[in-house]
């Protein structure tokens, strides 16, 4: 099932797939957003913007417009239990 980071809801995770747009801050490219790397949504800020994420072990904000932009494939953690 293919998502955006914005629409994960809290402890869902997701692979990131590909970007919406080649319009990506090199920032979030060095803490580890790229194709094949799992985030899961941590938090929502609560005005809904920012969200935070976790992407191998770094706790990052981001705006809601730009985790639009980062396609996803949720991972289907009821498989596992």
């Amino acid at each position: 099932m293919i998502k955006t980071v914005a629409q994960l809801k809290r402890g869902e995770q997701g692979i990131i797939k590909e970007f919406a747009e080649d319009i990506l801050p090199i920032k979030l490219l060095e803490l580890g957003c790229l194709p094949g790397n799992v985030v899961e949504l941590v938090q929502v800020a609560p005005l809904k913007d920012p969200i935070y994420i976790n992407v191998n072990g770094s706790h990052i904000a981001i705006r809601r417009a730009m985790a639009q932009l980062i396609e996803i494939e949720i991972i289907d953690n009821s498989t596992f239990l």
